[in-house]
C-alpha cells in the first residue's frame, strides 16, 4: 500500500516506486533497531569515542527531520520520524549533552551540528541557543582550523540555528575540491565523500537547490552520472546512495530510473541496506552498527527524490 499521499502519485515511476520502497523500509528499519544505539550508562560530554552512537544519533536526528521537512510521508512514517528524533533527544539528554560538550570544548564544532537537525525540526534549547550565539561572537572557533567542507557544515549549522548572517558561500565553496571542479578521474573514495557533504550544507540537504555555484552545477551535471556508475560497478552502496542525493540537490534533479531499482533491489526484507557488496553478517548489534548509516542516507536519498520529482 502506498504510505504517502495523493501528491506523490505524480511522481513518475519506475523512480516514485523504487524511492519510496527503499526509504519508507529503511525508516522503518531504523525505528525498529534505535535501541541498539544507545549511548552506554555513564556516558559524559567528554565522550571517548563520538563515531560510535553519539555521532549515530546526529546522523538519525537528520534523517528524520528532513522527512518531517518534505512533507510527504505519511502519518505512519512520520510518527516513526518523530520518535526517531524523540529518542535521539533522550538519548543527548533533552539537549544537555549538546550544550554541556559545547561548553567545555569552545572549538568544537559537532555539539552545534547535531543540535541543528533538532532545530530542523522544531526542537530547542534555550542555554544551548545563548552559548552558540556567543561563541559566535569570538574569534578562536571562526579561526579554528578546517577542512573546507567542514566550514560549510558549521555555516549551515549556524544559519540553521538563526545565526548565519553573513555568510561568503561562493568562497566556502571555491574553497572546496568541488568548488575548484578539478579533473574528475582523480577523484577517489574520501574525496567523493567530501563532495558530497559540500553539496549537502551548501543546498541544506535539497532545501536550497539553488545554492550550488553555476560552474558547480554544469561540472556535477556532467561527472556525477559517471560517478555513479564507478561506485555502482563496485557495489559501494553507502556512498551511491549519497551521490544520488547528490542528484536531487541540483536545480535540475538528476534521477537514474534503473540505479534506483538496482539500489532498492539490495535493500533486504527487513529494511537493512548493505553498506557494500560483502555479506551482511552478525547478529542485530553488529548488523546495526554497520549499516545504520546506509540506513539513514537511503531514508533521505528516497525522501528528497521523491520530493523533487514530485516539483517540491
Amino acid at each position: 500500500m502506498n504510505t504517502f499521499p495523493t501528491t506523490a502519485a505524480r511522481v513518475p515511476a519506475p523512480v516514485s516506486h523504487s524511492a519510496h520502497r527503499l526509504a519508507t523500509r529503511a525508516l522503518g528499519w531504523l525505528r525498529r533497531h534505535c535501541e541498539l544505539g544507545t549511548l552506554p550508562p555513564g556516558t559524559t560530554a567528554e565522550l571517548a569515542d563520538p563515531d560510535s552512537v553519539y555521532k549515530p544519533l546526529g546522523e538519525m536526528a537528520l534523517a528524520a527531520s528532513l522527512v518531517l521537512r518534505e512533507g510527504l510521508a505519511s502519518e505512519k512514517e512520520a510518527k516513526a520520524a518523530r520518535e526517531l528524533l524523540d529518542f535521539a533527544w533522550w538519548e543527548l539528554r533533552g539537549g544537555d549533552m549538546l550544550y554541556e560538550r559545547q561548553l567545555r570544548h569552545t572549538m568544537m564544532t559537532d555539539p552545534l551540528e547535531l543540535y541543528a537537525h533538532f532545530v530542523r525540526a522544531g526542537y530547542r534549547h534555550r542555554r544551548m541557543d545563548a552559548l552558540v550565539a556567543h561563541l559566535r561572537s569570538l574569534a578562536s572557533p571562526r579561526a579554528a582550523e578546517q577542512l573546507p567542507n567542514r566550514r560549510l557544515a558549521v555555516a549551515n549549522a549556524a544559519h540553521l540555528v538563526g545565526l548565519g548572517d553573513g555568510v561568503d558561500w561562493r568562497r566556502l565553496a571555491d574553497d572546496t575540491w568541488l568548488g575548484s571542479t578539478p579533473e574528475p578521474w582523480a577523484i577517489d573514495w574520501l574525496t567523493a565523500y567530501c563532495v558530497t557533504h559540500s553539496v549537502f550544507h551548501l543546498t541544506d540537504w535539497g532545501g536550497r537547490p539553488g545554492g550550488l555555484p553555476e560552474h558547480v552545477e554544469e561540472y556535477l551535471r556532467l561527472w556525477l552520472p559517471v560517478w555513479l556508475d564507478v561506485w555502482r560497478e563496485i557495489q559501494e552502496w553507502d556512498l551511491v546512495a549519497e551521490l544520488m542525493i547528490v542528484g536531487s540537490c541540483l536545480r535540475e534533479p538528476y534521477s537514474d530510473a534503473g540505479l534506483w531499482e538496482e539500489l532498492a533491489s539490495v535493500q533486504h526484507e527487513d529494511g537493512l541496506v548493505p553498506r557494500d557488496g560483502k555479506p551482511v553478517e552478525g547478529d542485530a548489534a553488529q548488523r546495526f552498527r554497520e549499516h545504520h548509516h546506509t540506513a539513514i542516507v537511503a531514508v533521505v536519498a528516497g525522501t528528497l527524490a521523491l520530493s523533487r520529482a514530485g516539483g517540491r
